[in-house]
């Protein structure tokens, strides 16, 4: 794996528009290739700006630079009521996990899980868990190369997310 020389960030209140921005660009890349995912990032709901509102305020998003320029961005939760209900194992959640299309084919997501793995590690946390739209193949596919297994999904408002998660410490 190539060192990026990455500078990760929590991202400050007024800088929600560089999310927004970030998401709306990754929209328009996957509508460009016929995939529904991400779509309501054109023209977000009151709901989801809520839900990055929210992230922002409790310190969840980390935002990732190289050579000064905004890359990618993640958002790491310890709980997920909304997408996964209570769950007794201790995880990290993984959402909004986006790269600039620009730098596509770098493999900054792949660095960045191992990343947030590495931190989970650390942590001590037994699962990594996140979800995706189930009907983006590709993007099902990549996480399953990168060791999550589909373990369920979820309907939610706005599209049905297929539910991954990746053992974090080996079971005793």
């Amino acid at each position: 794996m190539q060192d990026h020389h990455f500078i990760y960030t929590t991202p400050k209140a007024s800088q929600i528009t560089d999310a927004i921005s970030l998401l709306k660009k990754a929209a328009q890349r996957l509508q460009s290739q016929n995939l529904k995912q991400w779509s309501y990032w054109l023209d977000p709901p009151a709901e989801r700006l809520e839900w990055l509102q929210e992230g922002f305020e409790n310190g969840q998003f980390t935002f990732v630079y190289k050579d000064e320029k905004l890359v990618a961005m993640y958002r790491l939760m310890d709980v997920d009521l909304k997408y996964w209900g209570k769950k007794e194992e201790s995880a990290y959640y993984i959402h909004s996990l986006v790269v600039d299309p620009d730098f596509k084919g770098q493999k900054i997501g792949s660095h960045l899980i191992h990343r947030i793995f590495q931190k989970a590690l650390i942590a001590k946390k037994q699962f990594l868990r996140l979800d995706c739209d189930a009907t983006n193949d590709g993007l099902c596919l990549y996480y399953q190369r990168l060791g999550f297994e589909k373990v369920g999904q979820v309907q939610m408002e706005l599209s049905l997310n297929a539910l991954f998660e990746r053992p974090v410490l080996n079971k005793k």
